[in-house]
């Protein structure tokens, strides 16, 4: 049975994030310490260096040879039903939308799991829980992460949903700088309004002569593989799982000074990631961007619908005791902040993943205690 220490326990750990999250708020909206070019610096401080070396630091201590397969199995089963239900949705609902389940999919299942989840479910359950709740991680950066930037970018190229584009029978070039698509321009359509919106790459996609268009994969993927090798925590997440696995497998320990090098800019990476969030939250014009409606249809999804798939999925495979508590706290962690930032680069409701990332912040500790307090039920 939890107790007051138990509960106090998690909000001493929790605390601390919000501190770092209101210093960064307020230097910002109330006491003009930071310009917005200065805020800029700041960001590209933590995403270039601090919270990259922060995402190795955690995912080169793990043992990739006694991870717990069955808990990523559980984890990734619930992604699958979330695709189901949402995939059914919008083919048979008549409000269904592709568009908006691969919304509704960002905000079931990308969580912000090393900045809030590790010192959350190490005070709940300690060391064995950080180490499931990396794990987790990483298979987000590697794999879900990569699905969504691929899934965005076949959207962007025009091939959505139940609208293909069929241009006129000759070669037809979307450019990032011509953003003309000849084929609806020539039947005076507003090209933009039309399936084959908003094509912003610096690739050209060239879609050949055909009755329809075959998918540009081999295009999408270079554009998708470009983006996540300039993405500076791809590497450290990769390095990461590397090392781990050299490591483990020939017993080999990290030189000290190179270990001390990532330690002393690793150690600021929850604190920086923070701040920078809430220099992030400042910069917004509204705190809920997209109305009252769609902000409970956030929240909805983040912090049930989300950790209901990773409960069912978890107690199909067996998983029981910690473990299982783990899991489906960990399924309602806040919103990935990357899911915002490639939200508002696609432009594919950005408002709505913004308003996930910082009202889901806000709320997110008494709704993460009160599943601490009722999961303890469960046997």
């Amino acid at each position: 049975m939890i107790g007051w220490e138990d509960v106090y326990s998690v909000v001493v750990a929790m605390v601390p994030l919000y501190v770092a999250l209101i210093l960064g708020y307020g230097s910002v909206k109330w006491w003009k310490i930071f310009t917005r070019e200065q805020c800029d610096a700041i960001n590209k401080l933590v995403c270039y260096f601090t919270f990259p070396l922060f995402t190795f630091d955690f995912t080169a201590h793990i043992d990739p040879f006694k991870m717990n397969f069955m808990f990523i199995a559980a984890d990734t089963i619930s992604k699958f039903i979330i695709v189901l239900v949402l995939a059914l949705w919008a083919k048979w609902c008549s409000k269904g939308s592709y568009c908006w389940s691969i919304t509704s999919f960002s905000l079931c299942t990308l969580t912000n799991a090393l900045v809030v989840g590790v010192p959350m479910l190490k005070a709940m359950y300690g060391s064995f829980a950080v180490d499931l709740v990396v794990q987790s991680s990483v298979v987000q950066a590697i794999i879900w992460l990569t699905l969504l930037l691929f899934v965005l970018e076949f959207r962007r190229a025009g091939i959505e949903g139940t609208h293909a584009v069929k241009p006129k029978p000759k070669t037809t070039i979307i450019s990032s700088s011509s953003r003309v698509m000849e084929g609806a321009a020539s039947e005076g359509k507003d090209v933009e309004e039309t399936a084959a919106v908003a094509v912003d790459v610096k690739d050209e996609l060239i879609l050949e002569d055909s009755d329809s268009i075959s998918p540009p994969f081999c295009k999408l993927m270079k554009v998708v593989w470009l983006k996540l090798v300039v993405n500076p925590n791809s590497y450290g997440c990769v390095l990461g799982i590397s090392w781990a696995f050299i490591s483990k497998r020939w017993n080999f320990e990290m030189p000290s000074i190179v270990e001390g090098s990532i330690l002393i800019m690793s150690r600021a990476g929850t604190g920086t990631a923070m701040f920078s969030m809430g220099i992030f939250m400042a910069l917004q014009e509204k705190l809920i961007a997209c109305g009252p409606s769609l902000t409970v249809f956030g929240m909805v999804l983040k912090f049930i619908a989300g950790p209901a798939a990773m409960a069912i999925s978890a107690i199909a495979i067996g998983l029981h005791g910690d473990v299982l508590r783990v899991a489906i706290i960990q399924a309602a962690i806040p919103q990935s902040i990357t899911s915002f930032i490639y939200a508002k680069e696609y432009g594919l409701h950005p408002e709505v993943l913004s308003t996930a990332v910082i009202f889901g912040m806000i709320v997110s500790l008494p709704i993460l205690v009160a599943y601490y307090g009722i999961l303890e039920f469960i046997h």
